[in-house]
């Protein structure tokens, strides 16, 4: 038995919530939204793709943030990203060097931390 793959990482977010999703997750990140199978469109949440990431966003009812616990998305524009973010009223947050990498944290509308972090060139 071997692990070959991640498939998605899933996030929480409070019930109703899901344009706020959309805004964030889709029009701020560039993550296009898929289409929920049938059977769980009930449960509420979003479903996002890029490529071979996958971020869902599922409901919880007594909903907290995961404030350390976190996903970490390469991207390959930094800079522009941070500029995006920050032009969106969202809160970029520095952390110590990452060697090989530049990074930061910003939290989603719901205070999911996400990390974005984009290598150094060789």
């Amino acid at each position: 038995m071997a692990i070959l793959a991640l498939d998605h990482v899933q996030l929480a977010m409070p019930a109703g919530r899901e344009q706020e999703a959309r805004a964030f997750y889709a029009g701020l990140l560039g993550l296009a939204e898929q289409t929920k199978p049938a059977n769980l469109v009930r449960r509420g949440g979003c479903w996002f793709a890029l490529g071979a990431v996958k971020v869902h966003l599922g409901v919880v009812q007594d909903f907290v943030s995961a404030g350390k616990a976190h996903p970490a998305f390469i991207v390959d524009d930094l800079t522009k990203l941070r500029k995006t973010l920050e032009t969106a009223g969202c809160h970029v947050v520095e952390d110590e060097p990452l060697e090989g990498y530049h990074r930061f944290y910003v939290h989603d509308p719901f205070g999911n931390r996400i990390e974005m972090m984009q290598p150094l060139a060789p």
